[in-house]
């Protein structure tokens, strides 16, 4: 019985001891991570989103609600703004940076994040024969053109297709529920 409690005891200190050093390295890499996010996964989509602008928008970056909003200014003027945001599609959940002209209202262009798509055929999504289809679209009537939108979809992705829309249209939602927050963050500038 001695043996016993003895093994316990030493299970437990190595599992409490396991534990501690696993949140510990947790919290030191965090900080990491997120920079390698924002330069190697994030980045590139938000850069070719918010293409006119003369400031960093992942160093100006706030954090709103759920989204991280990055800011495109011109001449110290706010002119766009994009976020990420997810929605399912065939084999995983797709990532989509959306940005949007805070003067006009309408989408700048999307770019695709993250995505676990079909090789050949869903992931045609990043190429921009589809992606274009959203550049200076409103923010009104997004929607895929077998649901009465006039977003065509690409043939044999049609789970794709529609996850990228109703990803967009996630995104419509939050910078239309953010935007007095966004005015009043960057008024100043």
């Amino acid at each position: 019985m001695r043996e016993i409690l003895h093994m316990l005891l030493v299970l437990s200190l190595i599992c409490a001891g396991s534990g501690a050093l696993l949140v510990n390295l947790k919290q030191a890499t965090r900080g990491q991570i997120e920079q390698q996010v924002l330069t190697y996964v994030q980045g590139p989509a938000l850069l070719s989103v918010l293409k006119d602008r003369d400031n960093d928008p992942i160093a100006e970056r706030v954090k709103m609600g759920e989204v991280n909003v990055f800011p495109a200014m011109k001449d110290g003027k706010l002119v766009g703004v994009a976020f990420e945001v997810f929605a399912p599609g065939y084999s995983g959940d797709i990532g989509v940076m959306v940005g949007f002209d805070v003067e006009k209202d309408e989408i700048l262009g999307i770019g695709i994040t993250t995505q676990t798509e079909t090789p050949g055929l869903g992931t045609r999504i990043m190429e921009p024969s589809f992606t274009s289809k959203f550049q200076g679209h409103d923010l009104d009537s997004m929607q895929i053109s077998s649901k009465g939108g006039d977003i065509d979809g690409i043939a044999g992705a049609t789970f794709s297709s529609v996850g990228t829309v109703d990803a967009v249209r996630k995104a419509i939602e939050i910078y239309q529920d953010l935007k007095p927050q966004i005015a009043k963050t960057w008024q100043a500038s």
